[in-house]
């Protein structure tokens, strides 16, 4: 399932997706077989495993993937998507945050997450409570 990009507002060029197994699955073996085919594992906790693919030492290649694998139903950044795309003042506040921390942390990936965290959880949470069922 791709997460589709939000409207009206700028975003680096990656394509963003996620897929989603089923509860019975193992989690793990099909985070091994996306790591054979060349994205590389970032993060692991609770049944989510994150992995990109096209990030250099010097920035971005000219294809950028980040790939998020999850069980069914824990899909928390489509409320996101879906938030921003009604709620356009967010979505524009969203961006301006997005850019300075580009311009900050262009080489620090980790840092530019974790700056913008709060701020994710923060519109997430709600749209999960606008939006309870949708997704």
């Amino acid at each position: 399932m791709s997460i589709e990009r939000c409207k009206g507002i700028w975003a680096k060029d990656i394509v963003d997706v996620l897929i989603e197994v089923s509860k019975d699955s193992d989690i793990q073996d099909t985070a091994r077989v996306i790591e054979k085919n060349g994205f590389i594992r970032m993060s692991t906790k609770m049944g989510r495993v994150s992995f990109n693919r096209g990030y250099t030492k010097d920035g971005f290649a000219d294809k950028v993937f980040h790939l998020h694998l999850r069980y069914i139903g824990d899909n928390d950044e489509l409320y996101f998507r879906d938030y921003l795309n009604e709620h356009p003042q967010i979505a524009k506040e969203y961006e301006r945050m997005k850019l300075q921390l580009w311009n900050l942390f262009e080489h620090n990936r980790d840092a530019y997450t974790d700056a913008k965290t709060e701020f994710v959880e923060k519109w997430m949470s709600e749209a999960k409570r606008l939006y309870a069922g949708r997704c």
